[in-house]
C-alpha cells in the first residue's frame, strides 16, 4: 500500500514537472505597474504617448480608450513600453486609458477639451473657410463662433449645435479684415470661452481677375488687396512670365492693373502676383483659360473676293480646318504659339451674316463663330430691249419670240430671271413662263406662246442673292388672229373661190 502511494506521488511530481517545462519563464514585476500619458489633456485628434513601467518582460501590450481597443505594442526586457495613439472624436471630460499585459493592468485618464480647427488656414478676405469644433459637450446647443476683428471678438455664426460626440462644423467667408493673423474662437453654455482651444486664420494679400477665360489679345484686369502699404515693384505673372511690372500699391495696399492675353496655345494657365514685400507663394494663384478664336479680314464684302481667317489659341503645330457656313473652304497648320492664317475666295451665298469657324486636329474649335457680312446692295435694274412694247410676234398662235435686255454688272456676278404673264400686274396666278439663272442677256422661248396678249419682265440677281427691282412690264401680242379665225378665213376664201368658179362656168353655159 505504501509502495502504491509512493508511486502515485512520483507520478504527480513528474506531471507537474512536465507542465512546468511547457511554460516559458516569466519574471514577476517588482512594484506596482503603472502608465503615464503625455499630454494628459487636449482636443480630439491629439496624439498621446503612453509610457508603461513594471509590466511583464517581453510580452504583448493592449491599450484601450473608453473600453475600446485603440493600440497594441510589446514590453522590453525591463517590462517597459511606449505606445502612441490619436485621441478619437469625443465629448469634453475625462476618458479612461487602460493598458493590459496578460493579467498585469494599469489605467490613467485623459481630459478632452473643446477646440477648433480651420481649413484652409490662410487666404485673402472673402475666402470661404470650414471651421470644425470638437470636444464640446454632447448635443450642446447655442454655440457661438467668433472672429477677432478690430480689437475684439465679433460673432460670425451663432446657434451652432454639437452632435452626440461633441462635434460640429460651420462654413463662412472671412470678413473684411487687416492683413495678418486673426483668431477664431467659440463658446457655449457648457463650453466656456477660456476652455476652448482657439485657431488662427491668416489673412494674406489677395488678387482677382475680372474673367477666368478669354482669347489672345483680350484685355484682362487684375486687382490686388491687402498688400503692404505703398508696396513697390509688384509684378503680374502669366504662366510664370511677367506681363505687367512696376505696379505700386496705394496707402491701403490696394492696386489695379490691366494686360492683354499673350499669344500662346490654347489651354489653362496660372496667373499670380509677386512684389518686393509680398512673395507669390503667400498669394497663391488663379487660373485663366485661353480659348480658340478667329478673326476675319475683311469682315464684310462680296462673293469671289479673298477672305483671310487668322486664328489664335489653338493647339500648337496642328492641322486646322476652316469652314464657311459649315462647308470646308481652307486648311492650315498652327505654329508653336497655336496661331494660323488661311485665305480662300468667298463663295456665292446669301446676303447677311455668314458664319466662319475653325477646328484643329485635337478637337479645339471656336466657341463663337466669326461672322462675315455678305453685301446686301442689289444690282441695278436691267433695261428691256426687245420685243418692243406692244409689238406683235407671229401670224397665228404658237410663236417662240426671243427676248433681249441690257447687261448689269456686280462684284458678286449676276444672273437674270424672266417672267411672262397674261396679266399686266404679273401676278403669281397669271405667270405662264418663269425662267431663272440666265447668264446671257437674251433668251428664246422653248415653248410656243398661244394667241393672245402677254406681259414680260426681267430681274437681275447677284451672287449674294440680292435681287434688283423687276422691270416695268412690256406687252406683246402673239399672232395676228387665233387659229380658228385663220381656219375660218381659209374656209371662207375657198368657198368664195368655188362659188366664183361655179358662177363663171354657169354663165359660159348660157352663152353657148
Amino acid at each position: 500500500m505504501k509502495l502504491l502511494s509512493r508511486l502515485v506521488i512520483v507520478l504527480v511530481v513528474c506531471l507537474i514537472a512536465i507542465a512546468l517545462t511547457a511554460v516559458p519563464a516569466q519574471a514577476v514585476p517588482c512594484g506596482v505597474s503603472f502608465i503615464e500619458l503625455s499630454p494628459k489633456s487636449g482636443v480630439p485628434g491629439t496624439e498621446i504617448t503612453v509610457d508603461g513601467i513594471n509590466f511583464y518582460e517581453n510580452d504583448d501590450v493592449t491599450v484601450y480608450y473608453d473600453g475600446g481597443k485603440i493600440a497594441t505594442g510589446r514590453t522590453d526586457d525591463n517590462g517597459k513600453f511606449t505606445i502612441t495613439f490619436t485621441v478619437p472624436e469625443g465629448c469634453k471630460g475625462h476618458h479612461r486609458v487602460y493598458a493590459e499585459v496578460w493579467d498585469n493592468t494599469a489605467e490613467a485618464y485623459f481630459t478632452v477639451k473643446p477646440g477648433l480647427t480651420v481649413s484652409p488656414e490662410k487666404g485673402p478676405v472673402g475666402t470661404t473657410v470650414v471651421v470644425k469644433g470638437q470636444g464640446f459637450a454632447q448635443d450642446e446647443e447655442s454655440i457661438a463662433l467668433m472672429y477677432y476683428l478690430n480689437g475684439s471678438y465679433e460673432t460670425v455664426e451663432g446657434n451652432i449645435t454639437a452632435n452626440g460626440k461633441g462635434s460640429w462644423k460651420a462654413s463662412l467667408p472671412i470678413p473684411a479684415s487687416t492683413r495678418g493673423e486673426h483668431r477664431l474662437d467659440a463658446q457655449g453654455p457648457e463650453s466656456k470661452f477660456r476652455e476652448v482651444q482657439d485657431t488662427i486664420f491668416k489673412v494674406t494679400p489677395g488678387i482677382n481677375i475680372d474673367k477666368s477665360s478669354g482669347i489672345v489679345g483680350e484685355s484682362i484686369t487684375v486687382t490686388g488687396v491687402r498688400f503692404t502699404t505703398n508696396e513697390m515693384n509688384i509684378r503680374i505673372l502669366f504662366a510664370g512670365e511677367g506681363v505687367v511690372t512696376d505696379i505700386k500699391a496705394d496707402a491701403q495696399g490696394n492696386w489695379e492693373e490691366s494686360f492683354r492675353v499673350p499669344e500662346m496655345p490654347g489651354g489653362t494657365y496660372g496667373v499670380t502676383v509677386e512684389g518686393d514685400q509680398t512673395p507669390k507663394g503667400e498669394i497663391g494663384g488663379l487660373l485663366f483659360e485661353i480659348e480658340p478664336d478667329i478673326a476675319l479680314s475683311p469682315e464684310e464684302g462680296y462673293a469671289g473676293m479673298d477672305l483671310t481667317a487668322t486664328g489664335h489659341g489653338f493647339a500648337a503645330n496642328k492641322n486646322v480646318v476652316v469652314k464657311y457656313d459649315g462647308s470646308q473652304k481652307a486648311t492650315a497648320m498652327t505654329d508653336d504659339q497655336g496661331s494660323f492664317e488661311a485665305s480662300f475666295p468667298v463663295p456665292e451665298s446669301q446676303y447677311g451674316g455668314r458664319q466662319v469657324t475653325a477646328e484643329d486636329a485635337e478637337g479645339n474649335e471656336t466657341e463663337q463663330p466669326a461672322v462675315f457680312t455678305m453685301e446686301s446692295e442689289p444690282p441695278n435694274t436691267p433695261a428691256l430691249i426687245s420685243p418692243a412694247n406692244g409689238s406683235r410676234v407671229g401670224l397665228i398662235g404658237g410663236a417662240r419670240p426671243t427676248f433681249k435686255w441690257s447687261a448689269v454688272s456686280d462684284h458678286s456676278g449676276v444672273y437674270y430671271s424672266l417672267q411672262i404673264a397674261t396679266s399686266a400686274n404679273v401676278t403669281a396666278s397669271s405667270i405662264v413662263v418663269s425662267v431663272t439663272g440666265l447668264t446671257e442677256t437674251t433668251y428664246t422661248l422653248q415653248t410656243r406662246l398661244g394667241y393672245g396678249t402677254y406681259y414680260w419682265i426681267v430681274q437681275a440677281v447677284d451672287g449674294a442673292e440680292n435681287g434688283s427691282t423687276w422691270t416695268t412690264a412690256r406687252s406683246l401680242r402673239a399672232g395676228l388672229l387665233p387659229l380658228w379665225g385663220f381656219i375660218a378665213i381659209i374656209t371662207a376664201t375657198a368657198a368664195g373661190i368655188i362659188a366664183l368658179v361655179r358662177f363663171v362656168l354657169i354663165r359660159r353655159g348660157i352663152y353657148h
